[in-house]
Formats: C-alpha cells, structure tokens, sequence
C-alpha cells in the first residue's frame, strides 16, 4: 500500500514507523530538515522537505498514487487544506489531525467528507476517552472491550504479596463461570506471549481476555483490591484537562487544579460540576492542602510531563489508589510499572494508533495498543470462506508472535481453543507483535 504522511512529528513518525515495519510503501514530508534526516535514518521511505500544502511538493509525493495521505503537522488549516488538495489530486483516502473539539462531530465531519477530507482526529480527545475507560476499571492498568463488552481485554501488575507469584500462567486461566486467557506479559520492559507453564514473577505486568460479563468478577478473581472510584483530582491547564474534566464530572467528584488564571476562568464557563482552583500544580503542599489524600484518582495532565511523573508519586506515596500520567515522550510508557505511576500515556501515540485501523489489509474493525507494551490488538472480520474456516486455529499458520485471543459468534464471546474453527461472520480478536504483523494481515485479509 501506497501511503503519504505529511508532518514527521510525534504522531507522523509513531506512524511511519509502524507502516514500515508492515511494509507499506512511504513517503514522508516535512519542512524540518534535521526531522526528515532522523527519519531517513530510522525508516525506509522517501523523505520530502516542503510545505505539505504545496501542490508541487504533493505532485513530487506522487499524491494521485497514494492510497492514502494523512496530514499529521500540528497545524489544523495547513492539515485540512492539504487533505483538501490531495483528494483532488487523486489520493484515494484522506486523514487530517484537527485540534478543534466541534470538528469531531459529526454533522462537521460529513462536511468535511463533502470536500475531500474523509476522517478527522483529534490526539486530545482521543485521550481523554481513553483515561475514561481507564478510570471506569480502576483495578486495571488498561481496558478494551470488543462488541459491545462481549470479550474484554485487560491488564494487571502482579503485586509481590499476589496469591499467583510462583504460579504457572495456567493458573489465570482456572475459572469457573466464565473464560479467561493470558496473552501478554511486559517483564523488564521487554513483551511477549507466555507459555501456560512458565512461572508468573512479582511486578509482572499480564494482559488477559475474558468473556466475563461483568468485570468485577475478573477483579476478585485475580486478587485485585477492589475499589469505588468517587473523588478525582485532575492537574494541569491542557486542554486535555478540560476534556478529561468535561468526560468525567458527571459521575464522579472532580476538582482540577490550574496553574494559569486565564485558563482557570475558562475551565470555569466550560465546566458544570467540577470545582475549578487555581494554583501552581507543582506544589506538592497545595495539592495535599486541597485533599490529595482524600483522592481516589489522581490525573496528571499538565505540559511538563516531567511535573505529571512527581506529582503521581506524590499521589501514590499519599495513598491515592490510581494514578493516571501524561508524558511527551512515548519512551516514557514502558516504564510506568518500574517507577510506579499506574499508568502512562502519550497522547500522541495513542492518535497513532488509532488511525491504524485505515491502513489494515483485511477487514478490519477495531485497533488497540496496549500501553508500554510492544504488540497490537487488532479485530477481524471473516468475509470469506477460505484456510480460516477449513481448518482449526492450530493448523492455519499463525506465527508465533501472535495468537487468536477471542471470537465474537453471534453475539457470544468466545475463547478458543486450538481446535476451535472460525465461521464467516466470526469477529476474530488477534494480538500480535510488531515482527508478524504483516503475517497475520496476509492471513486475514
């Protein structure tokens, strides 16, 4: 597949770099030399230097053979007027990243597809939902639930004091009134897919898939400390502060803490139900002043990723039960369970991942990325009848990076097993790491 990124910032290299582990054909544009040059040395694509709305420089990209361009930079008009030109200019699908709210919805998004722009995204409100989903199973350190909750995959830290340490991965599987897996494991940093005999370690971060129905189950199941989450402390004057606030102030008690006056006026006339203080968010003093002790969540997002680390440890050593941490560099989120801070995202990655799903090979209905963890989550649809549903699932081919978490049949979440034989219409649930990922696309497409 053809694919131009215009922009070769946080989210276009996160991108590139992604598409060319799976082989894609790129092209990269960017009007930083010193970027394009880093770029060249990491990936395998063209590098263009330019303005990514100069219809010269799209014509030198060969926009009338791409399958699809997507306009990463951080500006909004230079990203739409791009996407604007190279529709017309015979690029089969276009992405813009947008950073205005209203564009998102979607009467403003058929507008857009009127023009030549066919999918729009937003890295701050891409993040905001996922903090809600995660504040939503605080037990967990990530969440995604697949049809409607008809399977769930999730992710726990196995604390030293965990009934499994010393255990056989097989153990997570032992359940009565409902299905579960492990297929992940994140040990020193590094990701892969455990064996049922190899002995679970203390600090071990686990991704399991179940189909149970309701996931507090899953929680007592595994050991984990139950917990209501009530009150929320949010730091930081972002605009990803404001949507995080916005999302979760209908349910739960939320104050957000805001360095800057003006901002904090404007987080006033925005929200209804939060309370709004201003001050330095960096005061460790100020925020144990203001309750911190009395937090059931604490979410970082200020702009100095740095500030959200301390600040979560603060939390964590004041015995807040969950900690939430925006940092700028994707690096960052793999140490989130040696530095202990719950969870880590970056925003950045988080839009990247989500537009995936747009470059897939089969039929493709849903990517996630877990956080710090080197594999994909992808979700298929069978469409046709070939090897997938003449065969069990042990004797298509799958690499050994990679494995079939769980089907989606009629309603019904499954966990299969090696004999287990997918049907057209199945929703298959794979995760795979990134040097089979091209394997499992030829699969399934």
């Amino acid at each position: 597949m053809r694919i131009v990124i215009g922009g070769s910032g946080d989210v276009g290299f996160h991108l590139a770099e992604a598409l060319a582990d799976a082989g894609h054909s790129l092209t990269l544009i960017d009007s930083d030399g010193d970027i394009l040059q880093h770029v060249a040395n990491k990936i395998d694509a063209i590098t263009l230097k330019g303005d990514i709305s100069s219809v010269d420089l799209l014509k030198k990209a060969d926009i009338y053979r791409a399958d699809i361009y997507i306009a990463a930079s951080t500006s909004e008009s230079t990203n739409l007027l791009s996407c604007i030109l190279a529709k017309k200019m015979g690029a089969s699908k276009t992405i813009a990243r947008i950073s205005n709210v209203e564009y998102v919805e979607e009467e403003q998004k058929r507008n857009f597809v009127e023009v030549g722009v066919d999918h729009v995204f937003n890295p701050t409100l891409l993040a905001a939902k996922e903090i809600q989903r995660l504040i939503r199973k605080c037990s967990a350190t990530d969440i995604f639930e697949f049809e409607d909750g008809k399977l769930s995959i999730l992710g726990y830290i196995v604390e030293e004091h965990s009934k499994f340490v010393g255990k056989p991965f097989q153990a997570l599987c032992e359940t009565k009134d409902f299905d579960t897996r492990s297929i992940a494991l994140l040990r020193h940093g590094k990701t892969r897919i455990p064996s049922t005999e190899e002995k679970i370690m203390a600090n071990d971060h686990v991704y399991l898939v179940s189909n149970a129905s309701n996931l507090s189950d899953l929680d007592v199941y595994f050991g984990e400390e139950l917990r209501e989450i009530k009150n929320i402390m949010i730091v930081g004057s972002t605009e990803i502060a404001l949507q995080t606030a916005l999302a979760l102030e209908q349910k739960f008690n939320v104050s957000v803490i805001v360095e800057s006056e003006h901002k904090a006026k404007k987080f006033v006339e925005h929200l209804n139900h939060a309370l709004v203080i201003h001050g330095d968010v960096a005061n460790l003093d100020l925020l144990k002043e203001e309750g911190l002790g009395r937090m059931d969540a604490f979410i970082a997002l200020a702009s100095n990723s740095e500030t959200n680390i301390l600040t979560s440890l603060t939390a964590e050593s004041e015995g807040v039960f969950r900690s939430i941490s925006l940092v700028d560099n994707a690096a960052y989120t793999q140490l989130s369970q040696r530095i202990g801070v719950d969870t880590l995202i970056n925003k950045k990655l988080i839009a990247a991942n989500n537009i995936f799903r747009y470059v897939r090979k089969g039929q493709v209905e849903a990517v996630a990325s877990l956080h710090g963890v080197e594999a994909e989550i992808i979700e298929f649809v069978i469409h046709t009848n070939n090897v997938l549903t003449q065969k069990p699932l042990r004797e298509i081919g799958m690499p050994r990076g990679a494995l079939i978490a769980g089907v989606v049949r009629r309603e019904k979440g499954i966990i299969p097993d090696g004999d287990f034989q997918l049907e057209l219409d199945d929703k298959a649930i794979v995760l795979t790491l990134p040097k089979d990922l091209e394997k499992v696309e030829n699969i399934f497409k």
